[in-house]
Formats: structure tokens, sequence, C-alpha cells
């Protein structure tokens, strides 16, 4: 054998084969062959590179980071068994010597991409994804933990109308959930799916409305999308309509671009106040919506006219900061993050740093499935699919068996969704086990029945 092959490609290759061994002995010698599964295998294999040093090429044969790149926190798997999930939760954090935390509550039109924002930041996909609407269906947390700072993400379903629940056959929760997130948050970010020409001018009705009446909480505009918008220079029309020329309590200077209302002579009507004051330019925090000294008929009448008043305002002036990013390839979301870590406070975790989501194992699975049904049956079909989790246990290696029936109400949905051959179903089930295996970081077997609903 030439010595470069073996100086390149054999000894690296022996080297590594010689530690997985050792590895592996170590592990069935703690815990058993019984005990001895995938995932404590990847967590000692993180500590290769360290032990070899970032040169030794074993980490890239070991498929794990160097030491560089470990640097760079891995998020933690979520438990798949339920008591082990809901331990950690009740469990006492891991608090570090000097905790800092922030509370973030991402709202938006149905489809602004919240939930892809929220898996880029956590580093790990855990919430639902689809191109149709409503495919959050409940508030979320997800947990960030950096160094001493942990962000808890607050993911919410689509901001819509009492109208549109009652149309679709929505649940109720679904308008009160983002509601209540508001009041956990200590700031809000709100998405705009800047692609979408027909609602990335304005803000909704319902998106104004939560912010007016939780003014005390920052907030911050997020443009998404804008690796699809074609023309970026159109970035900054959007911005001065979306924040009405107004970021911080000051003026954009982009005059020289944009035409303000003063250039078009149009008159520019605001139910909030015009100017903030010094104090409030300095923490950030805008003034209540409603004078403290009105009595209740008067702060009513007051209330309603500012409510009628947001039908016609596209922007909001109190946004503190902007940013324009794409949550699908990640572009900008680690500047997003990082401004995050600083906005954290003094205060104790909430949650120990392994956990990831709030949601149970059983939840994320039927989150997930629901996505991939979401993606490939047409028009209201996924919406009225009604799931059945069968068994759910570890297999005798270590991975995690799923079975799980799906409820269809006519014959023509069985037949749709299972498709020509059974290809439907079975790509379906392949691909949401691929995702549960990233997500709980086991095998994952994971089976589907379809079955029409009596």
């Amino acid at each position: 054998v030439p010595s470069s092959v073996w100086r390149i490609v054999l000894r690296p290759a022996m080297a590594a084969a010689v530690v997985m061994g050792r590895l592996m002995h170590t592990a069935v010698g703690l815990w058993g062959p019984g005990r001895f599964c995938f995932r404590s295998m990847q967590r000692r294999l993180r500590m290769v590179p360290r032990l070899y040093t970032k040169d030794a090429a074993l980490g890239p044969l070991l498929g794990v980071c160097d030491t560089e790149g470990d640097r760079k926190q891995i998020p933690p798997a979520v438990e798949f068994k339920k008591a082990q999930q809901e331990n950690l939760l009740v469990h006492e954090p891991d608090q570090p010597e000097n905790p800092k935390v922030l509370r973030v509550a991402i709202i938006g039109a149905p489809n602004a991409g919240k939930s892809t924002l929220s898996n880029q930041l956590l580093g790990r996909k855990v919430f639902p994804v689809s191109k149709k609407v409503h495919t959050t269906r409940c508030r979320a947390q997800g947990v960030v933990t950096d160094g001493d700072t942990q962000l808890i993400l607050l993911d919410t379903p689509g901001l819509i109308s009492r109208l549109k629940v009652k149309r679709h056959h929505l649940e109720k929760s679904l308008l009160q959930d983002p509601w209540d997130t508001m009041q956990m948050a200590d700031i809000v970010l709100v998405l705009v799916d800047v692609s979408d020409k027909w609602t990335c001018h304005h803000l909704s009705f319902e998106v104004l409305k939560c912010l007016s009446l939780h003014s005390h909480v920052p907030s911050v505009l997020v443009l998404n999308k804008v690796d699809l918008l074609k023309k970026k220079s159109l970035l900054l029309e959007l911005t001065w309509q979306l924040t009405e020329g107004i970021v911080k309590g000051k003026k954009l200077d982009v005059k020289s671009v944009i035409k303000t209302p003063e250039d078009t002579g149009e008159r520019e009507t605001s139910p909030f106040p015009q100017a903030p004051s010094s104090e409030e330019e300095t923490s950030g925090i805008p003034g209540p919506l409603c004078s403290d000294e009105l009595d209740y008929t008067g702060q009513l009448q007051s209330e309603k006219q500012q409510l009628q008043d947001l039908r016609k305002k596209k922007g909001w002036p109190l946004f503190q900061d902007v940013f324009m990013l794409s949550a699908v390839s990640g572009e900008e979301v680690h500047t997003l993050k990082k401004y995050l870590l600083t906005l954290a406070r003094p205060g104790p975790w909430k949650f120990h740093s392994e956990v990831l989501t709030t949601q149970s194992p059983q939840d994320i699975c039927d989150n997930i499935i629901r996505e991939k049904l979401l993606e490939y049956l047409p028009q209201e079909v996924p919406y009225n699919v009604i799931q059945d989790i069968i068994l759910w246990e570890e297999g005798p290696s270590g991975e995690l068996v799923i079975i799980q029936k799906l409820l269809v109400q006519k014959e023509t949905h069985v037949k749709m969704l299972i498709g020509a051959g059974g290809q439907l179903i079975s790509r379906i089930a392949q691909e949401a086990g691929q995702d549960l295996m990233n997500i709980f970081l086991c095998d994952v077997h994971l089976k589907l029945s379809v079955k029409l609903k009596h």
C-alpha cells in the first residue's frame, strides 16, 4: 500500500474503528447490551474531537463536530418517553452563576413563517411547518439555552378573526392563544411575509389590535422570506410602510428613496401618541393606550374609537428594531438570535438546560405527521383527518416503535391518502419518521394505517 494512501485514508480509518470499538465496549459495560442505544453513543462521540484535537480527521470520519464547531452549542434531543420528558420539565433547572432569561412571543398572519423561525432559533425542528395555513393549532414553547442565557420562544398560531374561525370550523384556541402569549412575553417579534404581494404592504388588523392592546410589550419587526424577493430595494419601502417611518422613536432617514405622506400631500391619521416622551424612548416601552383619568364609559368609547381607527392603519410606529431574514435558509437568523440574547434580563431559568420544548413526545409526533398530511393532501382533506396512536414503545435495540391510525370521513379520502400501490402513505411515514429521528436522536420505526371513520 502506498505510504500516502496509508497516511491519508487507512490509518485515520483504523483509528476511528478502534475508538468506536472502545466506546461501544465502554457503553455496553456501563449499561449492559439491552440498554445501549444510539443516543448514548452519539453523546459520547461528541467528545472524540476534543480528545484527539481538531486536526485528527476522526471528526469527519465519525460524523461529529470538531472542537471549533463544537463551540456552537448542539441543541439537546427531546426525550421520546413521556414520563422522562415530563420529569425533565418539572426538574429544578440547573441554574448558572448569573442566569438571564427572555420570553419571546412570535406573532404574525398565518403562514408568515413563525414556526420555521422558531425551529431555526432552536437549532432543531420541533414545530410543524407547511405551506398551508393553520399548521400550528395551539401555542407551544421552545427553549434556547446559550451559555448563561435562556430564551423561551412562545410559538403561536397565526392571528385570525372570529369570522374565519367560525367559517372554517377551527379550534377556538386559535383565537385565544396568541393573546395569552402576549401577556407572558418580554418582547414580541412581528413576522411579515415580504413575498406575499397582497399582504406585505400592511399589518393585518388582528396584528395591529394585538400590538395596540399590549403596547407595554416592546416589539420588533421581522421581514421574513427576503430570499424570495427579487427587488431588494422594495425592503426599504416595506420598512417605511410597516413602521410608519418611525423606529425606536426616531424617523427613518430614507426620504430620498421613498416618498413620505408629506411628499404626496396625504394626511396621516394615527390613534397613537405622536411623539413618545424622552423617558419612553430610552426605556423602549410605549405609553398606555388609554388615559387613567377617563371614566369607565369614556374609556370604553375611546377604546372603541381607537379600534376603528386601527382599520385605517397600515403600520405600527412603536417598533424598537427591524430585521430582514430568511427563516427557511437561515440567512441572518443568527443576527436576530444574538440580538435577543443581548436583551435577556437577569433572572432564574425556567427550564433545565436539557429541555428543548414543552411539547409531549406524542404531540410532536402528531404535529409532524399532520405536517406531511398538509403537504401531500389537497384542500380541506388533511384538516379533517383524526390521528390515533395505537402503539408507542421502545424496541429491543433502543429504537422507538410507533403505530398510528389515521381516520378519514370519506372512502375517496381513504384511497387518496393511501395512494397508488400504497406509495403516498409510505412516503408520509418515511418522511415523518426521518423528522422524528432527528428530534429524538434515535431510530424510529413508524407505521401508518388508514381507516374510514364510522
